[in-house]
């Protein structure tokens, strides 16, 4: 297994574990909190694979991502109380899985020889649309669309990574290097309260 394969499961995980624990913290039921979870996790990559006409559908080409996100799920349901504030668990996976997601996608979209601007919108597809379809489920305005720095966080990530693939740095290092980036980038964002600008009066 490679590291690429190694952080898609990690990425996997981390947005499965994010929807169970939003399912949770809506009070659905168990089907309600896999079905969350599930599309959480392979949303934005199935979303990705239509897009670029890839053969299979990556998750079910692959059983080990049903299998991750089965795992997550009891996970989630065991040690929902012991994982901490829901809140601040669902926004640490949430950011974990954003990071992981964006190279995902860049990476995807390089293997395919795309446009640069088409990795970059793969990498914020494959990170963000998964959340977009949990939202849209349970009733939410999807955070993409609302003025936290959470698509931008994927943008810079992906534009970095090109950035450094183009020096042809090791790619293992570009992987972590990149994916750590968009983490700070949305942790940053969070704690200072930075905001995209809206064109709306108050």
């Amino acid at each position: 297994m490679t590291i690429f394969d190694f952080l898609d499961l990690v990425g996997t995980a981390a947005f499965a574990i994010s929807g169970a624990l939003f399912a949770i913290k809506k009070r659905m039921d168990t089907f309600g909190v896999l079905i969350i979870a599930f599309v959480t996790a392979v949303g934005g990559g199935t979303l990705r694979d239509m897009l670029i006409n890839a053969d299979k559908i990556t998750w079910m080409n692959d059983l080990n991502y049903i299998y991750v996100i089965l795992f997550s799920v009891v996970f989630a349901i065991i040690f929902r109380k012991k994982i901490g504030y829901l809140s601040k668990s669902l926004f640490l996976f949430d950011t974990i899985g954003l990071g992981i997601f964006t190279i995902i996608g860049t990476e995807i979209g390089l293997q395919n020889e795309f446009h640069a601007i088409i990795c970059v919108s793969l990498g914020m597809i494959t990170a963000t649309f998964g959340g977009v379809i949990r939202d849209t489920l349970s009733n939410e305005i999807p955070l993409i669309f609302q003025k936290e720095i959470y698509a931008t966080a994927c943008i810079i990530g992906a534009t970095t990574y090109l950035i450094l693939n183009k020096y042809q740095i090791d790619r293992d290092l570009i992987h972590i290097l990149t994916t750590i980036m968009v983490i700070a980038v949305r942790l940053v964002a969070v704690r200072f309260k930075l905001q995209l600008p809206t064109f709306y009066s108050t």
